[in-house]
Parts: structure tokens; C-alpha cells; sequence
């Protein structure tokens, strides 16, 4: 196979992913307060939201790469 052809599998796989759970989270643990032994802190939690068009994008480039890669 043609590496178009592997790029394109690639971004179909991204795209579906981003489409079936639309961002991710991650916690980010910080300290307020450090004074000797006692230590106070809190954690953030942030999120990245994936717009669904670019998922959708994703898709149809993989399927377009897919396609240009299987031709001789």
C-alpha cells in the first residue's frame, strides 16, 4: 500500500475517534501554599473540545487519500 493510503486509514481512525468523544480532559494539580511540612493545593480540571467538523473533515481527507492511494 501506498503511504496515501496509509495516511488516509490513519486520518479515517482520527476522525471517528474525535467523533465518537467530541475532546478529552486532563487534570493539573497546583500548590497554593508551601510552608515547611504543610502544604495546601487544588486540582484544575481543563477540557479541549474537538469541533465535529473536524472530525468530519478528517474522514472524508482519509477517504479521498484512501482512494488516491489504491490507484496504480
Amino acid at each position: 500500500m501506498k503511504p496515501a493510503g496509509i495516511i488516509g486509514i490513519i486520518l479515517i481512525v482520527v476522525g471517528i475517534i474525535a467523533l465518537a468523544y467530541g475532546g478529552f480532559s486532563f487534570k493539573e494539580h497546583k500548590k497554593d501554599v508551601d510552608v515547611g511540612p504543610v502544604q495546601i493545593g487544588h486540582t484544575e480540571t481543563h477540557s479541549v473540545p474537538f469541533p465535529p467538523i473536524l472530525g468530519g473533515l478528517a474522514i472524508a481527507g482519509g477517504i479521498v487519500l484512501v482512494i488516491v492511494g489504491s490507484r496504480k
